[in-house]
């Protein structure tokens, strides 16, 4: 346990906080050292082939014992969320939890209330791990990379445990839908691989949405404000036109749950003379993302029939595909999943992401790629925490699965 403390709290020390518009990849350059260092931890467990590549992802195999059964990989992201600042994270650990609401002694504003957090009533007396209320976190998705890592070690310690040959893959760039941009099931060389990136304990998902994005560019005129009657057209204002358009009783975050999708702005930039939206288009069937596009230039048609010197533009490029329709090459994963956090002594959850994982990407590529919790908690956020328990039972879990690929 104290192992799988240290690991996790020298993973978030590094601010590896991913950049949306960065050129480079990965977009910002502490994804690089984070990742030597897990590959030197590798290779100092042994793991020979541990390898990082040119654009930072991060390969080793835990050879197997038990020859002639399916290679099975595991996969986490070393990004953080652009959402939230990830520099000079203060983590603060709770022990032996007492109950009641935490307040994170950075931002004394920022308290993390149990009637948020339903979970932690079930967590008396465990090691929790907060924010100082400045910062995310980075659980998501260094508790992954954290409970992977503990699981290499866990085998290598303890060869008698059965299990094929296990790949271990970290991404970069996850949380900006790059994660695998540079890299290929081929590169992997497993039959089925999952990935840590959810949240709790003993939750099994099989199924995100699909996602698209949507940049809206609305263009008006700029002139002098002094000599602008008639002649200027802010898209400042045309852009909150459009956005007034958005259904207001439902299709967006604040109002759907469950399987309900949304249409979600998310980033506004620009000036009198442009402005440029940028959407998040949701829904766990993939049809529905064109509907949602049409809706997005029928605003745009109504604007620019109501101002003709404007010209609104939606560009729509395609983020991931619901993973559900990729599980039929293998249908095993998701059961022996299920199976195994049973033979962990916990009660399986089978759910449905509200999102996407490198998972969802993998899986569209050809490699069927369900997702795992890892003990994550308001991901993005200066509310963010974990829990060590909820991680030592998920690399239980996996200890558990590697033998049910293995036949035991």
């Amino acid at each position: 346990m104290s192992t799988l403390l240290d690991r996790f709290l020298r993973y978030v020390a590094i601010d590896t906080q991913a950049r949306e518009h960065a050129t480079a990849y990965p977009s910002s350059p502490n994804q690089l050292v984070l990742g030597k260092m897990l590959r030197d931890e590798l290779l100092a467990m042994g793991l020979k082939d541990a390898r990082q590549t040119e654009y930072g992802i991060v390969h080793a195999t835990i050879p197997g014992n038990v020859p002639g059964v399916p290679v099975v990989a595991f996969n986490s992201h070393v990004d953080t969320s652009p959402e939230t600042t990830a520099t000079n994270v203060k983590p603060q650990v709770h022990r032996n939890y007492a109950g009641g609401d935490i307040v994170l002694p950075g931002d004394p504003s920022k308290v993390l209330r149990v009637a948020d957090n339903p979970e932690l009533a079930h967590l008396h007396g465990k090691t929790i791990i907060t924010t100082d209320g400045t910062t995310l976190l980075g659980a998501d998705d260094k508790s992954g990379v954290s409970v992977i890592m503990e699981l290499a070690k866990a085998l290598v310690e303890n060869p008698a445990i059965p299990h094929g040959d296990i790949k271990i893959v970290f991404t970069c760039d996850e949380e900006i839908g790059k994660g695998v941009l540079h890299l290929e099931p081929s590169e992997i060389g497993a039959d089925v691989a999952y990935t840590l990136d959810g949240q709790g304990t003993a939750e099994i998902e099989g199924e995100t949405f699909s996602a698209d994005r949507a940049t809206v560019t609305i263009t008006g005129v700029n002139i002098h404000p002094s000599i602008g009657k008639g002649r200027m057209l802010n898209a400042l204002k045309l852009a909150a036109k459009f956005l007034e358009m958005l259904p207001q009783d439902g299709l967006s975050p604040e109002t759907t749950a469950d399987r309900d999708g949304f249409v979600h702005p998310y980033t506004i930039e620009g000036g009198v003379g442009q402005v440029k939206l940028q959407f998040l288009l949701r829904d766990f069937e993939t049809p529905k993302l064109a509907e949602q596009a049409e809706m997005l230039r029928g605003f745009a048609r109504t604007l620019t029939a109501e101002y003709p010197k404007a010209t609104v533009d939606v560009a729509v490029a395609a983020q991931y595909r619901n993973m559900r329709d990729g599980m039929e090459k293998e249908p095993r994963a998701v059961p022996f999943a299920l199976e195994a956090v049973r033979r962990a002594g916990q009660v399986p959850k089978q759910l449905s992401i509200r999102g996407g994982t490198d998972g969802a990407m993998l899986t569209a590529k050809g490699l069927p790629t369900p997702n795992i919790s890892c003990g994550e908690h308001n991901p993005h956020s200066p509310l963010e925490w974990t829990c060590l328990e909820e991680m030592e039972a998920n690399v239980k879990v996996l200890v558990e699965l590697v033998q049910l690929w293995a036949g035991r």
